[in-house]
């Protein structure tokens, strides 16, 4: 297991556009006896509410969903390019029936706080849900989004977590 140490949100330099946008990131769910991992390219950082947070971006048929809904935490991890394969399966196939995702994506599950997050990370955030939005046809100003991006009507929820940690190794 890796050790990683907090590290302090203002020294932080992140650039979303890069980091979850092309590198990608794993969002992961659930507690010590059953958790979820998936790849997540949409979301981003920034305040809200008066708080440092995430905010992703989760189709309503995916497994992990069913984690983020029941349960307040989640980890938002950062992989080097060497686990592109990694993200890569955890995107493309379902832990629900994948049986031991992790394992399967060459990942080992680790907990900080009893939140779920893959040790190979080389960054983390551990975060607080504080609100779920559904993403609805009648929301778009931009009436393209739905035939672009939602034809099979699997919508998106967008969760918001509050930054309760960040920690880097």
């Amino acid at each position: 297991m890796h050790t990683f140490q907090p590290y302090p949100i203002d020294a932080l330099e992140f650039d979303p556009f890069t980091k979850i946008g092309k590198e990608w990131a794993l969002v992961s769910a659930g507690d010590k006896n059953k958790y979820n991992t998936m790849t997540v390219s949409w979301g981003g950082v920034g305040v809200l509410w008066g708080k440092n947070v995430v905010f992703i971006f989760i189709r309503d048929s995916r497994y992990t969903k069913e984690f983020l809904d029941k349960g307040e935490l989640f980890s938002l991890s950062f992989l080097s390019e060497q686990y592109r394969d990694s993200l890569n399966y955890c995107g493309s196939h379902s832990g629900r029936d994948d049986g031991d995702k992790f394992a399967k994506a060459g990942l080992t599950p680790a907990f900080r706080h009893s939140i779920p997050y893959p040790d190979e990370a080389n960054l983390l955030f551990l975060c607080k849900k504080m609100a779920a939005v559904p993403i609805t046809e009648d929301s778009f100003t931009d009436a393209s989004i739905m035939s672009k991006w939602y034809s099979d009507h699997d919508m998106h929820m967008m969760y918001v977590g509050e930054i309760i940690e960040v920690a880097a190794r």
